[in-house]
């Protein structure tokens, strides 16, 4: 090769070079410890923005003070030493959403843990997100079935609706939220289910047990397990939130249930202290109020101008010996639509779910159930409470005069169907027939103890002879002719 077209190819490829300089903005580690890290020199650094670390380790930044940035690491956090550099993403802390998310096991940072392939999703949502506002909002008037009799009827929840399940450890709280998903099977429902601090056993069955039911087919699981690091916890319902909202955006319907928020009130609490914040109440940071009431606005139903699609939240809460007014409990009550209040005395009695009608509530009450619903449901919460009274009453009186011994039979009776074995929800057409047959009298000859038996055997009957009622009522019909066709079905029944 001669010397001229060596020139010549050197011209070009000066001609061709394009100086490229990036920019970083990097600072550098003060001190470590405990999942917590103090940098300097981030002076541009944004709240909640992620901070990489060395090997690909990532922080959110939360404390920004005058000379130094507080951030909590987002894993292990060993390998990171004094000295060391971190730069700044420029992203504020996000996670991928998509229907790729569908049917798996995630971390609050969307990384799969189900053991299954490795999904890279191109859409991602920020984890925190100014609530939507009262003009893009409608009222909550389409009910969300949770397939369990005593809350159908009584408690109703809502799509849009924000209902909080609140009892003692071990009382079915869990239960309760995993019926409700199980039965949003052919519901035209997306569920969201957010375990916080839970042990990797527990999340591990309930998968299982989705997955036995066919419910993982439109179920997502956010998981921060008992051993992972507190900022994991704390992110984990926000993670569930967002990931909701992309479906919720698409004009879809979510339920999303956060199991629970007593344990992220917890991480947050050890966070805030070990970032030197002032504590307030019980030890916890003066927002703590501010971390779920942001977390649990977001669910709502918006109107067709904004998109329509909803967020149902069912935040849950652990209470101590049956403690509804501590701190973090009163605090979720007041940001929540009503509660479902399960108790423990009830739970060892054999009345499971252990509901205690007198303080559980829905504040969105019966516009958030179908009609026929409605009209049986009336009775049956009065019936309850005048039993409940009459109860303690007769305990000391062993001559009652007729009236109240038929109205604690029928109270016996009320509390003998609203019994409901776990991962056994009921259709809502199935509920209606057997609360009419009860609360009118029908079953006043039947033993209380058969009543379950009676139960079972006139749900069979009405399956096989009378499909076209059970399909009306499910559609929300009711009217004069339905009920007679439906008193004629109870007699019909109890003649065979």
């Amino acid at each position: 090769m001669s010397i001229n077209t060596i020139v010549e190819e050197l011209r070009k490829n000066i001609a061709s070079f394009e100086k490229q300089v990036s920019v970083e903005e990097v600072g550098t580690v003060i001190e470590v410890g405990d999942g917590i890290a103090r940098l300097s020199g981030l002076s541009k650094c944004q709240a909640s923005e992620m901070l990489e670390f060395p090997n690909e380790t990532f922080g959110v930044a939360l404390n920004l003070e005058e000379e130094t940035v507080g951030a909590v690491i987002l894993g292990d956090y060993k390998h990171i030493k004094q000295g060391d550099t971190v730069k700044r993403t420029g992203r504020i802390l996000s996670v991928p959403v998509g229907e790729e998310l569908i049917g798996r096991v995630v971390n609050p940072l969307g990384e799969p843990i189900d053991g299954g392939t490795a999904f890279h999703s191109k859409k991602f949502n920020p984890i925190e997100k100014i609530a939507p506002g009262v003009m893009t909002r409608e009222p909550v008037s389409q009910p969300v079935q949770t397939g369990i009799k005593a809350i159908d009827a009584m408690i109703p929840v809502g799509r849009g609706q924000r209902e909080l399940i609140i009892g003692d450890r071990q009382t079915g709280k869990t239960a309760v939220a995993i019926d409700t998903i199980i039965n949003q099977k052919g519901q035209d429902m997306i569920c969201v289910y957010v375990a916080i601090g839970q042990k990797e056993s527990k999340v591990a069955r309930i998968v299982a047990k989705l997955k036995e039911a066919g419910a993982m087919d439109y179920t997502v699981v956010v998981s921060a397990g008992a051993s992972d690091p507190a900022a994991l916890l704390y992110i984990a319902p926000y993670a569930g939130v967002a990931i909701a909202e992309y479906f919720m955006d698409q004009g879809k319907d979510v339920l999303c249930v956060y199991d629970d928020l007593s344990k992220q009130a917890w991480a947050y609490r050890e966070i805030s202290l070990l970032l030197r914040r002032p504590p307030g109440r019980e030890a916890y940071p003066g927002d703590v109020f501010y971390i779920h009431s942001r977390l649990l606005e977001r669910a709502c139903r918006r109107n067709k101008e904004s998109g329509g699609g909803s967020i149902t939240a069912l935040p849950i809460i652990e209470t101590q010996a049956g403690d509804v007014t501590a701190y973090i409990p009163t605090n979720v009550i007041s940001i929540t639509d009503g509660q479902i209040f399960l108790e423990t005395d009830l739970f060892y009695r054999g009345i499971r779910p252990a509901v205690n009608v007198g303080i559980s509530v829905s504040r969105v009450g019966s516009s958030a159930q179908i009609k026929p619903m409605k009209k049986v449901a009336g009775k049956l919460k009065l019936s309850l409470a005048q039993f409940r009274e009459l109860e303690a009453f007769s305990q000391f009186s062993s001559d009652l005069d007729p009236e109240t011994k038929k109205q604690i039979e029928l109270g016996q009776r009320m509390v003998e169907i609203l019994k409901q074995p776990q991962f056994a929800p009921m259709p809502v057409a199935h509920q209606v027939a057997i609360i009419y047959a009860v609360s009118n009298g029908f079953t006043n000859e039947v033993e209380v103890v058969k009543m379950k038996e009676w139960e079972d055997k006139f749900h069979a009957f009405l399956d096989k002879t009378k499909p076209a009622l059970i399909e009306k009522m499910s559609k929300g019909e009711w009217d004069e002719k339905i009920e007679g066709e439906l008193k004629d079905s109870i007699n019909e029944f109890k003649k065979k």
